[in-house]
């Protein structure tokens, strides 16, 4: 056997370990240094969205409705009659993604598209009488969801972050 075929036989985790000059790196992730990104309100940021998405739909996993799908709904049922491109504009969708947003909404019987009685080429968006009732559960959970952000980051620091984040929305 020679010394490469030796290497290739040692398990892919092994071989990722180690590093060019034959010293083990860090296996654990809480090990692995940040650098500057300590640093980037960016990269913190991100990091926070990603347990709260992942917060959000394992909350909402029983009605299966995803982080965009709850705001349009939101929105709607704030605005009935508002336009695909009012939505689209208030929440920064693109156009062609709200789209396909609404059939799933709409094969769901959760929203309705009504054509606009001024503009041709415009919809008029409502939420249906099942979707009223769903959002209304859906809220429950999303307030479920916010408490435990509250017991992640504390009331107060969540308050703050929701002011911070205030110029944003």
């Amino acid at each position: 056997m020679t010394a490469s075929a030796g290497r290739n036989e040692l398990p892919a985790r092994a071989r990722r370990k180690r590093a060019g000059n034959g010293a083990a790196r860090p296996d654990d992730a809480d090990e692995v240094g940040l650098d500057a990104l300590v640093g980037h309100a960016g990269y913190a940021v991100r990091r926070f969205q990603i347990w709260i998405f992942q917060d959000f739909v394992r909350t909402l996993a029983a009605v299966d409705i995803r982080p965009t799908q709850y705001s349009v709904m939101t929105v709607i049922g704030a605005n009935p009659g508002l336009s695909q491109m009012a939505v689209a504009k208030r929440l920064g969708i693109e156009r062609a993604r709200l789209v396909h947003l609404l059939d799933s909404l709409e094969r769901r019987k959760l929203v309705k598209r009504i054509k606009s009685k001024t503009d041709r080429r415009s919809h008029a968006l409502h939420l249906t009488a099942q979707g009223e009732l769903s959002l209304t559960k859906f809220k429950q959970l999303a307030a479920e969801h916010e408490r435990h952000v509250e017991e992640k980051i504390g009331k107060a620091n969540r308050e703050r972050l929701l002011q911070i984040l205030a110029g944003f929305t």
